[in-house]
């Protein structure tokens, strides 16, 4: 069955005009003129957006350029900051030291899951045995959500050491990452548990009407449900986190940091700094735009009535 121009459109046609083949259950349509011109529409309004979007960007641009390159102070600033024989002398002692901020991230990453999960779980832990758990959790988030990672780590890194304590290392390397695991394990707990908060109580209850035991009920219904809602922030903590294993060259520890700062050092050029936080910053831009699919992918299947 088609669709005749001109008449109007028959029972079983949309408000367009146009119809399925085989009447509205039909494997194929005919686009009716109205449709064919919207969508036109459409294409040039988004080509004309994306034209005028390409010249703002290049205007301003511009505009930042000739206002940098033109400031009295530029031609120094240029020496000091951007210049390509330091630029080529930092590359690669500064990705040699970024293998240490990747294992890092790794080793410090896992930790953090973990231990965060772990105090997560013991701050929603029910009945009145389990307060002085509960008690030490929340202190426990409370102090090293207050104390600055700055603070963290020249305590851990110089204060250790000083102990003198028979067995414990005094590697900056895992003194560095243990202050990150403490600092950012109390964040990701307060995340665990805003998720773990925020699973409906009947999922608990029905779990518990069909036979499965409180640790099986959370084990089972409510963590994945959890883990599934907080994946965003999760992901956002990872990146600040990466961008974090810098400050373990405090200690000492020659990461991409530190690497850049021996060249500067030497050199009294500021040039390795840029190049250190570039090498970051093209880390950190992948896992943010990943971070932002995903937090809008979910979006979408929330706005859909799907499962998280």
């Amino acid at each position: 069955m088609t669709v005749v121009k001109g008449e109007p459109a028959p029972e079983g046609a949309d408000d367009t005009g146009e119809m399925t083949r085989g009447g509205p259950d039909g494997d194929g349509y005919v686009p009716s003129e109205r449709r064919l011109a919207r969508e036109r529409h459409r294409r040039a309004r988004a080509r004309r957006a994306t034209a005028v979007a390409a010249l703002s960007t290049l205007a301003t641009a511009a505009l930042l350029y000739l206002i940098v390159v033109n400031a009295p102070g530029w031609p120094r600033t240029k020496e000091t900051f951007f210049s390509a024989h330091y630029a080529r002398e930092a590359f690669p002692k500064v990705l040699e030291g970024l293998w240490l901020n990747l294992r890092l991230l790794l080793v410090c990453g896992v930790a953090v899951l973990v231990l965060g999960m772990l105090i997560a779980i013991a701050r929603t832990l029910r009945g009145p045995v389990f307060f002085p758990l509960r008690v030490l959790a929340a202190a426990y988030t409370d102090f090293f959500r207050g104390l600055p990672l700055i603070i963290n780590l020249m305590i851990v890194v110089l204060g250790v050491p000083a102990l003198r304590l028979q067995g414990v290392t005094v590697d900056p390397v895992l003194l560095g990452g243990t202050a990150l695991t403490l600092t950012y394990s109390a964040y990701v707990a307060e995340v665990f548990r805003a998720g773990i908060e925020s699973v409906h109580p009947s999922q608990r209850a029905a779990a518990r009407s069909l036979g499965l035991t409180s640790r099986q009920a959370l084990r089972y219904v409510v963590l994945p449900q959890a883990v599934r809602r907080q994946v965003p922030p999760l992901l956002n903590d990872l990146v600040s986190l990466q961008k974090d294993t810098g400050l373990v060259s405090i200690g000492g520890a020659v990461d991409a940091v530190r690497a850049a700062d021996i060249i500067v050092g030497r050199s009294l050029n500021y040039t390795p700094y840029i190049v250190a936080g570039l090498v970051f910053v093209a880390l950190t831009i992948p896992m943010t735009r990943f971070t932002d699919w995903v937090t809008a992918r979910m979006d979408r299947r929330r706005a859909q009535g799907g499962s998280l």
